[in-house]
């Protein structure tokens, strides 16, 4: 009935996920070293033996005939060395499967966090990286408490919760300087907590912090230096100074290999778009350019959030272009689909559909709209984009009144 070795790899797999030692599985009823060779498949078991061990793991007999499944530290290789979709759900299922509280599950969390960043699902992302933060405080490991937190801060400023990822990147920081982590960790820590700083609206810090961040990656032509500029470019163009944001930007642009990482040469083109886009007045051929540019990357990077931030883009640009019908087509394109955007994106798409039925014949509606994702972006601590979508919403009602006037 209890077939070796497939007992004995199952006996083993349930006493390593609780952490226990031979010794302390076997407890007072039965020997180590038969237990030993339980799990070596050198014995076959009695059912006495059976029971005891299952009452001493709290299963029931029945589980020593289920096919063991991966360990999670199999499962880590298999992702290590083939970072696929099969791989990454296997690995979910491993670290379910495990009650370890140690570095390899901490490193099963950041792979599988890191995965749910790529897809834009950002709300399983942060269940995987607030239990990161938790176990790195667990191990009082400095380097692995202030990555989980930037992380974190990240995954956080994506879905609009801009106040708890300052707080988080923040502590990251503290972190960070108190333990001389290396400059990588430290220039991570900026890019996150910069970009959290300027959306709350504390852009005297985060202009310090810009600075500092363009000075540690002085001399430098990486990904981090790149990310590092269009942080900094983020930050001028928040502070209302474009010529200096578009500066910095077409540093990155122009020094920024796209065979190091095609992502990000991406979205430097997106964020070259937005900041085109966004000028007063706006330069409609520089941001056909960029998006142009972004496009024949598509195929190549293969991220459904990228293609359809690029097709958002494209309704922008046809808004602003007065092709109102055309940008109505590629606002529905991207709502079709269900948007996998960040929440600054999202509302910015939310902006656009709102001001096309304040134009379009709708505008009870759309006024409507708007006033409720001001509401929206106040609560959640977005003090710029707060300010932007007013903005935005007194220009439509002008624009509305000169078609009403012609």
């Amino acid at each position: 009935m209890w077939e070796q070795p497939l007992f004995g790899r199952r006996l083993r797999q349930l006493r390593l996920e609780r952490g226990l030692s031979q010794a302390a599985l076997a407890g007072d009823g039965m020997s180590t070293g038969y237990l030993s060779r339980l799990e070596s498949g050198a014995r076959h078991p009695t059912d006495r033996a059976v029971d005891h061990l299952a009452r001493q793991l709290g299963v029931s007999p029945s589980t020593f005939e289920e096919e063991p499944a991966d360990t999670l530290p199999q499962a880590l290789a298999h992702v290590a060395s083939a970072e696929t979709e099969e791989n990454l759900e296997a690995l979910d299922r491993a670290l379910n499967g495990s009650h370890s509280r140690d570095a390899l599950r901490w490193q099963a969390l950041w792979m599988l966090a890191r995965w749910r960043q790529r897809h834009n699902d950002h709300g399983r992302e942060r269940v995987y990286l607030e239990e990161m933060v938790r176990l790195g405080d667990e191990l009082a490991v400095p380097a692995l408490q202030a990555r989980g937190l930037t992380q974190l801060a990240r995954c956080l400023r994506a879905r609009g919760d801009t106040a708890p990822a300052t707080d988080a990147a923040t502590a990251a920081y503290r972190l960070a300087r108190e333990h001389r982590l290396p400059a990588r960790d430290v220039v991570n820590v900026l890019l996150a907590l910069v970009s959290a700083e300027a959306e709350t609206g504390h852009l005297t810090r985060a202009r310090q912090h810009a600075d500092e961040l363009t000075e540690m990656t002085e001399g430098r032509s990486d990904a981090l230096w790149a990310e590092a500029l269009w942080t900094a470019a983020a930050v001028r163009a928040h502070q209302g100074d474009n010529a200096a944001a578009e500066e910095l930007l077409l540093t990155a642009l122009d020094g920024f290999d796209r065979a190091v990482d095609l992502r990000l040469w991406l979205r430097l083109r997106i964020a070259a778009t937005k900041l085109h886009l966004r000028k007063s007045p706006p330069d409609l051929d520089a941001a056909k350019c960029c998006i142009d540019q972004a496009d024949s990357a598509l195929v190549y990077v293969g991220v459904p959030s990228f293609a359809q931030e690029v097709t958002a883009l494209k309704a922008e640009l046809a808004f602003q272009k007065g092709e109102l019908d055309k940008a109505r087509v590629l606002v529905d394109e991207v709502r079709k689909t269900g948007p996998r955007l960040t929440y600054r994106d999202r509302v910015r798409l939310e902006i656009l559909d709102s001001r096309l039925l304040i134009l379009g014949g709708r505008p009870d509606v759309g006024l409507d709209r708007m006033r409720a994702l001001a509401r929206e972006a106040q609560q959640s601590s977005n003090i710029e984009l707060t300010a932007d979508i007013w903005k935005l919403l007194a220009e439509t009602l002008a624009q509305r009144d000169e078609q009403t006037v012609s």
